[in-house]
């Protein structure tokens, strides 16, 4: 699979776009000059090429397996871990009184577009220990600290989270995790998680899990839950991995995609756990983990839609069919350049948007300024919706440049869209961030909102002088979104706002997209940046017209229907279905035992349906010489 690291795009949106020069004068991140930040995606872009992206393929083709109740890891997984452990990878963004880097997040976010383009699957390991070291830098112990941290920034113990239970998905409260007190300060934690990526593995010596569970005298739901770091083996006296912790692996998931990140069902049987952070504040301490995460997963979706729009486009470019006086490969005839401008134009925007979310998450850290706090927490969700939405559309379009060759597997089109797709999913739902975007994000009674609004049309407003036209459209768009946004905190009743919630997401992605692409064309006038702003200006910015409409549409027209009348007949009444005949007139006078006006039987609707489906309506039943079709009645 062909794949550069678009270091030169991540140099040109530091410098021109996303203000990280902000982040650069303060004194917490005062070492990432611009000869620091270059030399470290440019050693990073090295290791993508030359170490992960020659295992992609090794994981979708050789997926992780569990043998004797061990994860064996895809052929070089191994070895490409240790590579990237050895470069301080997992330790980018971490504190260096601990080992790490202490890189800005903005850096961070930068280097894991990169490798989730390279190899998804591995980088999903990279990213889930980076939040375990988050949640212990915030919440852990001085003890834990100095044990734990150190060998997890080294990379040669990694990190799990583990929230999800057969009953308890989005609804995390429902949980039934238990962890009684032991003598020594210690809890046991038992019961089952799900869904837990690299929650086994071969590539490092420990594992390390933070899971969620009640303790005696939690109260239900979300309050009464506390979170405790579980080890896979526990460290002796001297740090090292010891004896084996009482937790098993009982399956892996055959998923869909990322068969090389193995995806376990974990079994805890009175583990040794300790507690992180105050009992009965584990959601506050997870959500440390989970911001980052949401950060980090729409990174990786813009991650693989560049290296699916790569792969499409050496594959266009290789590609002859058909005559145009553009040239001579399909990327010269106007559909396929249609496609590769707007995959391109989209990983733009959507890139922008999350190196704009981590430039407030640094400027957060670093100064404690609420208002930073509060556009890092409502770009989160934006950054995580539009992200995964856009690696799953883009690697979608790619199967679609490919044209047939899309759908045959050895063209290596399909993996991206088979391991993007849960994006979508993991780390809540888009939906679920379109939902609290609408809700949470807005408490403020839109300022973060306002504020960004405000910026855009400024930046519009300076534009006009060079841009007019990009400028002019990009200001309306602005206040046409400032609009649906004052309707949304009007709203009294959730389910209104809750009812545009995605298409008021994408939306705001839109403008801000074109906000950035703008931004760009002023930076570059002239340039091929400039004619990819006016591709996005005239061609997707539109598009924010009809979401705006979506979004204050209200929930009255979804709940218009029940729930009987949505679903299927033959399903809506599972009570079952009367077989008939009916003759060559259409009348209902015949049965297979020539009693006329009778029914053949009562049948359970699935089997009234596939009869029907099998041999009524295409040949009928034979009686008395004469053919007569099978007529479906609700019973």
């Amino acid at each position: 699979m062909p794949y550069k690291a678009p270091v030169s795009d991540y140099a040109f949106l530091l410098k021109h776009v996303i203000g990280f020069d902000k982040v650069a004068a303060t004194d917490r991140f005062t070492e990432a000059t611009d000869d620091v930040v270059s030399a470290i995606l440019t050693e990073a872009g090295k290791l993508c090429e030359e170490v992960m992206v020659p295992v992609q393929r090794a994981g979708d083709l050789h997926p992780a397996a569990l043998e004797n109740g061990v994860v064996c890891t895809s052929p070089g997984y191994k070895e490409a871990w240790a590579a990237i452990a050895e470069g301080g990878w997992t330790g980018i963004s971490g504190d260096p009184e601990y080992g790490g880097m202490g890189l800005p997040m903005t850096v961070t976010t930068a280097v894991n577009e990169m490798m989730s383009a390279a190899c998804l699957s591995l980088q999903l390991a990279l990213l889930m220990t980076q939040g375990h070291i988050k949640v212990l830098e915030h919440h852990a112990s001085d003890e834990i600290k100095e044990l734990y941290l150190p060998k997890l920034m080294a990379g040669v113990w990694t990190g799990t989270m583990n929230l999800t239970e057969p009953q308890a998905g989005s609804d995390v409260g429902a949980l039934t995790s238990r962890a009684e007190p032991n003598d020594d300060g210690s809890y046991a934690i038992s019961g089952q998680k799900i869904y837990i990526s690299w929650g086994d593995h071969d590539i490092a010596d420990n594992i390390c899990h933070l899971v969620l569970a009640r303790m005696p005298g939690g109260m239900p739901g979300t309050k009464g839950i506390s979170l405790f770091l579980v080890p896979k083996y526990l460290p002796d006296a001297n740090g090292n991995p010891g004896v084996a912790n009482t937790l098993k692996i009982v399956s892996l998931e055959h998923k869909m995609g990322l068969h090389g990140s193995p995806t376990c069902v974990m079994q805890y049987d009175g583990a040794n756990g300790w507690l992180v952070g105050p009992a009965h504040g584990g959601m506050a301490a997870m959500f440390t983990m989970m911001n980052n995460a949401r950060l980090g997963v729409g990174g990786q979706g813009i991650g693989v839609a560049e290296g699916a729009f790569q792969h499409a486009m050496a594959y266009a470019l290789e590609r002859k069919q058909g005559r145009s006086i553009h040239g001579n490969s399909i990327a010269a005839h106007a559909d396929v350049r249609r496609m590769l401008m707007e995959m391109k134009a989209e990983i733009f925007a959507a890139r922008c948007i999350a190196l704009t979310n981590a430039v407030a998450v640094d400027m957060q850290t670093a100064t404690e300024d609420k208002d930073w706090a509060a556009r890092a927490a409502f770009l989160t969700p934006i950054t995580k919706a539009f992200g995964t939405d856009v690696g799953i559309n883009v690697a979608n379009t790619g199967i679609q440049v490919h044209g047939g060759m899309g759908f045959v597997e050895e063209a290596g089109a399909a993996q991206y869209a088979r391991d993007v797709r849960v994006t979508a999913i993991y780390e809540g739902t888009n939906g679920i961030q379109a939902m609290d975007l609408v809700a949470r994000k807005m408490m403020d009674g839109g300022d973060a909102a306002a504020q960004l609004l405000d910026e855009i049309g400024a930046q519009a407003e300076q534009a006009r002088g060079t841009h007019p036209e990009l400028a002019e459209a990009v200001w309306q768009s602005s206040e046409t979104l400032r609009e649906t946004t004052e309707w949304m905190i009007s709203q009294g009743d959730m389910d209104n706002r809750f009812a545009g919630a995605v298409p008021y997401l994408r939306a705001f992605a839109r403008v801000l997209g074109a906000h950035f692409h703008l931004m760009a064309a002023v930076a570059e006038p002239g340039g091929p940046r400039e004619t990819l702003a006016r591709f996005y200006i005239s061609r997707l910015l539109p598009e924010h017209t009809g979401l705006v409409q979506q979004a204050q549409s209200g929930a009255d027209g979804l709940y218009a229907m029940s729930l009987d009348d949505l679903v299927s007949w033959w399903t809506a009444r599972p009570r079952g279905c009367a077989i008939s005949l009916a003759g060559p007139a259409g009348t209902r006078n015949h049965n297979l035992d020539g009693r006329p006006g009778g029914r053949v039987a009562v049948v359970d609707a699935p089997t009234a349906w596939t009869m029907w489906m099998s041999m009524g309506w295409m040949m009928g039943w034979r009686v008395d010489n004469r053919w007569y079709r099978l007529w479906l009645e609700q019973d």
